[in-house]
């Protein structure tokens, strides 16, 4: 996906990990709520999710840990599911931010 038709922008980012992360948060007119962000290289971060969510990589290429499992890579184009109350970790590779747009609920 390279563009969002029809949403809300909330303009105040979403800063993690001293602008590690970096996020939009988007209102769709149905109530739905997503975000689409960058994850910048550096160390793992760890996020742990309130609802369940469907991390979308839109460029780049990562590797992530849901509740400590196994370390797999997610490439731009693939996308990985967390369920609501769950740690992970994800690690922009190679130098290169990660694009994404996370889906919630």
């Amino acid at each position: 996906m390279q563009q969002i038709d029809q949403v809300s922008i909330l303009t105040k980012a979403n800063v993690y990990f001293n602008g590690q992360c970096v996020s939009h948060t988007l209102l769709y007119p149905d109530g739905t709520k997503k975000s689409v962000g960058v994850i910048l290289p550096g160390s793992p971060l760890t996020f742990t999710t309130g609802v369940a969510e469907k991390m979308e990589i839109v460029e780049g290429h990562c590797r992530i840990n849901i509740a400590n499992t196994d370390w797999q890579t997610v490439e731009k184009g693939q996308s990985f599911n967390v369920a609501a109350q769950t740690s992970f970790q994800i690690e922009a590779l190679e130098h290169n931010p990660v694009h994404y747009l996370c889906h919630f609920g």
